[in-house]
């Protein structure tokens, strides 16, 4: 019977299992890889203390620091399934054609979310090569240039605003004919001469060389149409990697586990820590501090069940 199984080792898997380890708690990190979408994210320059970073540099960072307590998460494992027994759980993990199971009196989850894809030619060829997910990373990279969002919510409309300040242009694709954000940020798209909205645009093709130079998309009215641009931010939403949870465990409309302030899920033992989580801000330093929280919201569920 382990203390604790955390599952997800990325910025908050990872920083629960180092606190996990100066604490001598018997558990294991299981994941289906080490960094998660950190190790794909291209350059980061907003992390503290780091500066300009590559994403799998943080990922590696992350791994290092869990090597110097002698912890090595468990990965190639898809977590399947958590089942609540009396006082504690039962985690199936599975590993390519087999399954494994864990028992532990504590559970941390931690495994992040996942950006919902065009799934069009192109996309994922050019990731991080033009190919973005995430304003707050990537926007600073494209000062100066022509860029594309796609997407018709907030994180969209946020998008486009932040980058009209960065880049020279910004084409706003939107699959429906009107928006779906706040007023007040269609207004201010609305009020840039430097953003052209282009209205029930489905995006078809991602185009270019070593880097991304052109966006294909068709709408009602019109057969294909191109515009030439140096990078693609997608915002279509994000998915939790939440299909394992138990069906009691408290999510929001989105899919996010809902926690309160320490972490703490509505069923006791079960803990979640960052991206998965509902937490406002999608961040690597706060999926890290989150990470801490939890693993210091079991060590302190531990202590008072023994």
């Amino acid at each position: 019977m382990l203390d604790l199984v955390i599952i997800g080792a990325s910025a908050a898997g990872a920083s629960a299992g180092i606190y996990a380890a100066r604490k001598n708690l018997n558990f294991k990190i299981i994941a289906k890889e080490t960094g998660g979408e950190i190790a794909t994210s291209g350059e980061v320059a907003n992390f503290p203390g780091w500066g300009k970073i590559l994403g799998k540099d943080i990922s590696e960072k992350f791994q290092e620091h869990l090597r110097m307590y002698n912890v090595y998460p468990e990965t190639g494992l898809l977590a399947k399934k958590i089942k609540i027994n009396d006082n504690n759980f039962e985690i199936t993990a599975q590993e390519e054609k087999k399954e494994k199971k864990y028992q532990a009196k504590s559970v941390i989850i931690a495994t992040g979310m996942k950006p919902r894809r065009l799934s069009i030619d192109g996309e994922k060829k050019f990731r991080n090569k033009g190919v973005t997910y995430c304003s707050v990373c990537d926007a600073p990279l494209f000062k100066g240039k022509t860029v594309a969002v796609i997407g018709g919510g907030n994180s969209a409309l946020e998008s486009a605003i932040m980058l009209k300040d960065i880049a020279k242009k910004v084409y706003l694709l939107n699959i429906h004919s009107k928006f779906k954000g706040d007023e007040i940020l269609i207004e201010k798209i609305k009020e840039s001469e430097k953003i052209k909205t282009i209205y029930n645009a489905t995006t078809t093709k991602i185009i270019g060389d070593n880097f991304v130079n052109t966006i294909q998309y068709k709408n009602k009215k019109t057969e294909k149409q191109e515009i030439k641009v140096q990078g693609v931010f997608v915002h279509i939403g994000m998915k939790p990697n939440t299909n394992f949870i138990p069906k009691k465990l408290e999510t929001n409309d989105y899919g996010e586990i809902i926690t309160n302030k320490i972490c703490q899920t509505n069923i006791k033992g079960i803990f979640a820590a960052g991206d998965v989580t509902n937490i406002p801000y999608k961040q690597i330093a706060i999926a890290s501090g989150q990470g801490v929280t939890a693993a210091l919201s079991s060590i302190n569920y531990l202590n008072k069940i023994k």
